[in-house]
């Protein structure tokens, strides 16, 4: 079974994780663009803490994007994560690595029904699969 704890040091979340898997349930509390949402996790003693998720295996368009078309798309995808995962309610995460950003954490995230909802997007179009590395550009490549 995968142990799952988070280390608050000043108001910066670390994620401590072991080698197997099993699902943490999370409560959603905002979208942050359309592959990263912000959750409320309870540690062992009953504390809630507040963790930035970035679903681990899609990657969709950038708010701050290179053209408009990338821009426009973006926006889709986080109104669709927003339909996804709505306030309030309890996903279940698995899989979880720490990010490359601090107080970050990548995750498979299932939603209420036990849909996985990176696949979701990708299906949609909205997003396409990632597994790491460098994000390509949502823009039509200049010659």
């Amino acid at each position: 079974m995968k142990r799952f704890g988070i280390c608050v040091f000043t108001g910066v979340v670390l994620c401590v994780l072991s080698s197997t898997a099993y699902a943490v349930p999370a409560v959603v509390k905002y979208v942050v663009d359309g592959d990263t949402f912000s959750a409320g996790v309870k540690l062992q003693d009953d504390t809630m803490v507040s963790v930035r998720v970035r679903l681990r295996n899609v990657d969709t368009p950038e708010l701050h994007g290179e053209c408009v078309d990338e821009i426009v798309a973006a926006n889709v995808a986080k109104n669709r994560l927003a339909e996804l995962l709505p306030v309030d309610s309890v996903v279940e995460l698995e899989n979880i690595k720490d990010d490359k950003y601090l107080g970050r954490i990548d995750a498979n995230v299932k939603d209420s029904h036990g849909h996985d909802v990176g696949r979701v997007l990708i299906r949609e179009k909205l997003g396409r699969p990632y597994s790491g590395g460098k994000r390509r550009s949502w823009c039509e490549q200049k010659i």
